[in-house]
């Protein structure tokens, strides 16, 4: 069985106010694609399909078309939902779509029930894990402990108290969304993620999910691999910077009659490439070296000792999509916010030093007029009439 693993699709979801919806359509095309190039059986889709619990209409639409499309391809699909995902709205007439060979799996409930299939070698159970939040489910499950790990442990309970009752030819898959950690590499979350920690503890053991033939995650954002049989496929599109160098994609992993066989991973095609630059406003608008980003998403850190005017606008005359901009001069560290010294000093002379300390000079004459308008607008009104409150034998 050749299982195409992917997730954290996070329809509808922006890039510091720049519209993705188009590049995640890209992306559901390049899934197909994949999915008849390469002759996929089962297509696995391991939370946060959406970015929101009440997801814009041209994102349900675009999840719409998707689920369609993989209905009518080759693959049968199972999809869990994740934290961003409403549970409740991903998994409406699920028992319907099912009859398409799209599984969508949301209720924690029917842990334990898996998605049967068939291959040449025998059954394959899936069972998908919908998010577990640890806090809504320790009472109707009697958890021990309130964590991530409790409430995985006794989901996996349950999938493995299912496989007990079938043929010991019968290969297992599970779903799971969650901070999972273990192998030889430390596991580091990114920028756009969700923190999903109960009590300041989100990490669960890949010995969670021992005995297992093979483990799609997602949450993490960026494609790991914590063991030969437990994976995060990653996003398909980076969704902050800090991903500007994660190869996005998905897994296909072949699924023989003793377990995992190969895991491949494929690379999805970038819409727009990320890049941090940083150095002096001159340096980034005038070195050949940075030719190459001048279509990229850019977020530019600017090391001029004085901060430059109307930096942001000369950028984008080199780098149309500038995105983020900050200030770090290499004289000094100025992310400290300067101490003001306000006695015997106008509320305006203040304002002028502290544009002064921030960015290296002073206020050019237009900007201290700006800001003494400023200053005015916020003081007190001499002439505001003040109500007295009325006294109790005084009418009001």
């Amino acid at each position: 069985m050749r299982i195409l693993h992917t997730s954290d699709w996070h329809l509808g979801r922006s890039f510091h106010r720049e519209g993705m919806l188009e590049h995640q359509a890209s992306y559901v095309d390049h899934l197909l694609a994949v999915v008849a190039s390469e002759q996929v059986d089962l297509v696995v889709v391991a939370g946060d399909v959406y970015d929101r619990a009440l997801p814009h209409v041209d994102a349900v639409r675009l999840a719409d078309e998707a689920l369609a499309r993989l209905a009518a391809s080759r693959a049968r699909v199972v999809i869990t939902s994740g934290n961003h995902d409403s549970a409740q709205r991903l998994g409406f007439s699920s028992r319907l779509i099912d009859a398409a060979g799209v599984f969508i799996r949301t209720d924690a409930s029917a842990i334990g029930t898996p998605v049967l299939l068939e291959d040449r070698h025998g059954p394959v159970a899936v069972h998908g894990l919908p998010y577990l939040d640890p806090d809504a489910v320790r009472e109707p499950w009697g958890l021990s402990a309130r964590s991530h790990e409790a409430a995985l442990t006794e989901a996996m309970r349950r999938v493995r108290a299912d496989l007990a009752t079938r043929s010991s030819a019968t290969r297992s898959v599970v779903l799971a969304h969650a901070f999972v950690a273990g192998g030889p590499d430390p596991v580091r979350p990114s920028d756009s993620e969700r923190d999903i920690s109960v009590g300041g503890v989100s990490m669960v053991p890949t010995s969670v999910f021992d005995g297992i033939s093979y483990t799609a995650l997602g949450h993490l954002h960026g494609r790991h691999t914590l063991t030969d049989t437990v994976r995060y496929s990653g996003s398909p599109l980076a969704y902050s910077f800090s991903e500007a160098t994660q190869v996005k994609g998905s897994w296909l992993v072949e699924l023989g009659a003793d377990g995992v066989e190969s895991a491949d991973f494929v690379p999805a095609p970038v819409p727009r490439p990320l890049a941090r630059l940083r150095g002096t406003l001159a340096e980034l608008l005038d070195d050949p070296a940075h030719d190459t980003h001048e279509g990229s998403w850019v977020q530019a850190t600017l090391t001029d000792d004085v901060r430059p005017l109307q930096a942001m606008e000369q950028l984008r005359r080199r780098f149309r999509h500038t995105l983020v901009l900050s200030f770090e001069p290499a004289s000094g560290d100025r992310s400290e916010l300067p101490l003001a010294r306000t006695q015997g000093r106008s509320d305006h002379r203040i304002a002028l030093d502290f544009v002064g300390d921030m960015r290296g000079t002073g206020a050019t004459q237009e900007e201290s007029a700006l800001l003494q308008q400023a200053v005015d607008a916020c003081c007190e009104d001499p002439d505001f009439d003040v109500l007295v409150p009325a006294s109790p034998d005084r009418e009001a």
